[in-house]
């Protein structure tokens, strides 16, 4: 079993924040005939899909790793595994390529709409984040996903994530391999898996990971590190190798600084922003900044908590120096820049701009008197505060990504908010803003509103109908 503290460490030692750690900017070397990318030989569907008698001593060979959470099929999805296999190519970090035709052998975990009518046509294919020491689906949203009829494809790119599903699984994934036999240990040939990850979901027919569906646009994903190995791609390896993907779309990470064909849409939280420099948007470029969001959040660290303990034993704890994980819901912010991305690459319609985090003279993040951050894609939970959300925290391992979260007490929401019928009309405002601009999706506005009605704020609060107390 893999030891969540040694995990963390690597995680921490790996992971990749926007302003901290800076893109090499890469000439742009697309040759005359770009490579080709080959077709991957697909098995599968595996056996099982879902967890099976967690009393039997194989229980780990029965489903995939980190097998979504939820009822899948009550949102009209399927989960299924496949393997990957074929010959990659080899690059170093600058894009020059090391060696052809090297056997590999790896996995894609796939969520899909069970009918083929309830697909929207696009695959948000995710490089599965490895900084944990294992593979992270770190940007699966089922509520977002599953209720636009998305595809989400998960591929496992890397040496670590590959070495620890062999570990977890001998029977199930002992014959993975993603390094051409120990020759090339430092993910020279994941920027080709990835890529035939892409050819291989494309395909129709016999044992296609998508069944009968096409995909009409292929968008790759990645968050943290995984954005920072997707920047590798775009700057250095992309201009050799033919366009698999529609567009790229790099999360709480970095973002690449060549321009190419293929719109790039960067989504930072405000814990990834460390300096008022930033690059212009382009027209082939867009970055939003969320005030108030973590890195790694509330929401995500819930939903990955239950199955972190099936699949790990348990899991982990932190110790920060402030309450973490800030509430603000990125994920509202990327429902929105998915469907945006989409527009821009199947019909050239750009994404809006949005306001940049606001930043003091000293070089400090600006805040209004409440601690919250100024500027950028303010929220309902920002907007209409009930909380200190930032992106801001300290202490053990991973406390520096997840922000902080501190409900303000009943004295400063009576301050705030004469009546609770003020606040849900100022949840309501900042959200039909947002609406107007394009940040937040029409379903994701409604739970806000929603979540608001239960609040409990205001000299009437107690004469308000009773629900129970939430801190959006």
């Amino acid at each position: 079993m893999v030891s969540l503290v040694t995990t963390a460490r690597v995680m921490v030692a790996g992971v990749v924040v926007a302003g901290l750690a800076a893109a090499p900017a890469h000439a742009d070397a697309r040759r005359s005939a770009p490579a080709p990318v080959s077709a991957p030989a697909v098995e599968g569907p595996l056996p099982g899909s879902v967890p099976g008698d967690p009393s039997s001593p194989d229980v780990r060979d029965t489903y995939p790793w980190l097998s979504a959470g939820g009822d899948l099929a009550a949102r009209g999805y399927v989960e299924q595994e496949f393997l990957l296999s074929g010959t990659a190519d080899a690059y170093d970090t600058t894009g020059r390529p090391l060696a052809s035709d090297v056997p590999y052998r790896t996995r894609i975990i796939v969520r899909r709409p069970a009918l083929q009518a309830a697909f929207n046509g696009t695959v948000l294919a995710e490089w599965q984040n490895v900084s944990a020491g294992f593979d992270l689906d770190a940007l699966w949203s089922p509520d977002q996903i599953t209720r636009a009829g998305y595809a989400w494809v998960g591929v496992s790119a890397q040496r670590v994530g590959v070495d620890q599903l062999r570990g977890w699984s001998p029977a199930r994934y002992g014959g993975l391999d993603v390094t051409g036999g120990g020759r090339f240990t430092a993910d020279e040939l994941s920027y080709d898996i990835f890529s035939q990850a892409a050819k291989a979901v494309r395909a129709r027919g016999g044992k296609a990971p998508l069944g009968r569906s096409t995909a009409r646009t292929v968008l790759a994903v990645g968050a943290s590190q995984s954005a920072g190995r997707m920047t590798v791609y775009y700057d250095a390896v992309l201009p050799r190798i033919e366009s698999v993907f529609d567009g790229f779309a790099t999360i709480v990470g970095t973002a690449p600084t060549r321009a190419g064909a293929e719109p790039v849409f960067q989504v930072l939280s405000e814990t990834d922003v460390r300096s008022p420099a930033r690059p212009p948007d382009r027209d082939r470029f867009r970055r939003w900044e969320v005030a108030g969001a973590a890195h790694s959040g509330w929401a995500g660290q819930e939903y990955r908590r239950p199955l972190l303990t099936r699949d790990l034993g348990q899991a982990p704890e932190y110790a920060c120096d402030q309450p973490p994980f800030s509430r603000v819901p990125l994920h509202h912010v990327l429902a929105a820049a998915y469907d945006h991305l989409t527009r821009w690459a199947e019909r050239g319609v750009a994404p809006p701009a949005a306001p940049p985090l606001l930043f003091n003279p000293d070089g400090t993040k600006a805040r209004d008197e409440l601690g919250l951050a100024l500027g950028g894609i303010r929220l309902s939970q920002v907007a209409a505060p009930t909380a200190l959300n930032n992106g801001d925290n300290s202490g053990d391992l991973f406390c520096r990504l997840f922000g902080t979260h501190i409900p303000f007490d009943q004295a400063r929401l009576d301050q705030l908010y004469r009546h609770r019928a003020l606040y849900v009309a100022a949840v309501a405002a900042a959200d039909a803003h947002n609406l107007r601009q394009g940040y937040l999706l029409a379903p994701d506005a409604a739970q806000n509103l929603k979540d608001a009605t239960g609040v409990e704020v205001g000299h009437r609060a107690e004469i308000a109908s009773p629900a129970r107390r939430t801190t959006p």
